[in-house]
């Protein structure tokens, strides 16, 4: 059995909308109630959420974006470039990993509301990282477009959108 299989087997991973495995790994027991969470959000919401997410060089995590922030938090195996889209269309990318003296980070925040995908860079690899959001992650906060979607929004960023959308 592979690496890649043993993590999915041994953190029982399930297939991610966006792209790679993931399982939810902590869920606060505080509830944070709808006036109190901002624009947009409705019902309640838990202080935090937590997941493991694995991504492999032969797929990636296409753009999405999410109502709150997301920590990432490198864990283990090959580096991974964050690609991320401002609302207001500036594009940036980091690379999260190990290596800080490549200017590597092991940890990150996406802003909330920005556009975001994820791709592991070297070949025939994996990384394992976790995501932690607040307020608590719901699927109702989660956004995936179609990729004309954002083309039409974002024109000037044309090339990486079609390599990061699957639509």
């Amino acid at each position: 059995m592979n690496t890649i299989q043993k993590i999915v087997d041994k953190l029982e991973l399930q297939p991610h909308p966006e792209g790679g495995y993931f399982k939810e790994v902590y869920r606060s027991g505080g509830l944070i109630n709808e006036e109190n969470l901002g624009e947009g959000f409705t019902g309640q919401r838990n202080y935090a959420t937590s997941i493991y997410f694995l991504l492999t060089s032969d797929s990636f995590s296409a753009f999405h974006r999410i109502r709150q922030d997301e920590i990432w938090h490198f864990y283990k195996g090959a580096p991974i470039k964050l690609h991320i889209i401002s609302d207001a269309g500036i594009y940036s990318n980091t690379i999260i990993g190990n290596d800080i003296e490549k200017g590597q980070n092991p940890q990150f925040v996406v802003k909330a509301k920005d556009w975001f995908a994820a791709e592991v860079i070297d070949e025939n690899a994996y990384a394992l990282v976790g995501c932690t959001v607040s307020p608590g992650f719901d699927f109702s906060d989660f956004e995936l477009p179609k990729r004309d979607i954002l083309i039409s929004r974002y024109p000037e960023h044309k090339n990486i959108i079609t390599a990061l959308t699957r639509l």
